[in-house]
């Protein structure tokens, strides 16, 4: 594993993360996500920089529960996360997720949902949102969307289907 510096977001990245994600994702739609959700309230940027090159990045956004849920309750969404093509399977992506994960802890937030492989993201305790009682507004295999509860229980009294922000729709 190469030396690498994950951080938080700062002002100056906004360019670099849009090519990270750009690059990493081969069209623009993820890259123009990130620059629509930047600056709303309660999400988490953090990047993966080696020798002050950004070479990965990361974002969590708010999403909500269309059903029976304490509006209490700060649930994010992860997506996405990018890694330039050169620097993947290096382990970029999991020091970002962690960190991410750690941040999110930190800001209150009480549960993580994420769409992507079940092997991969189990691995940071992932499981199917089923087993919560959560679905996803999109059309997606079960096992793909998942959710990690960092609070205990925070979800016991939740069902319903997580609903992304609107911006999400440019990604479909």
């Amino acid at each position: 594993m190469i030396d690498m510096d994950i951080r938080a977001e700062k002002p100056e990245d906004v360019n670099a993360i849009h090519q990270v994600n750009r690059e990493a994702f081969r069209r623009e739609n993820e890259a123009i996500l990130v620059d629509q959700l930047r600056g709303i309230a309660s999400t988490i940027s953090f990047v993966a920089a080696q020798s002050e090159q950004i070479v990965g990045h990361l974002f969590f956004s708010p999403v909500t529960i269309n059903g029976q849920c304490s509006s209490q309750l700060l649930i994010l969404g992860l997506a996405p996360v990018a890694v330039l093509p050169n620097y993947q399977r290096q382990g970029i992506g999991s020091l970002l997720i962690q960190q991410g994960l750690e941040a999110c802890r930190q800001s209150n937030c009480d549960a993580v949902v994420v769409l992507g492989d079940r092997q991969y993201y189990s691995r940071f305790g992932f499981m199917a949102a089923s087993t919560q009682g959560l679905r996803c507004e999109y059309d997606v295999p079960d096992e793909a969307f998942m959710v990690l509860e960092l609070n205990r229980a925070a979800l016991q009294d939740c069902s319903g289907t997580v609903q992304y922000r609107s911006e999400f729709k440019l990604c479909e």
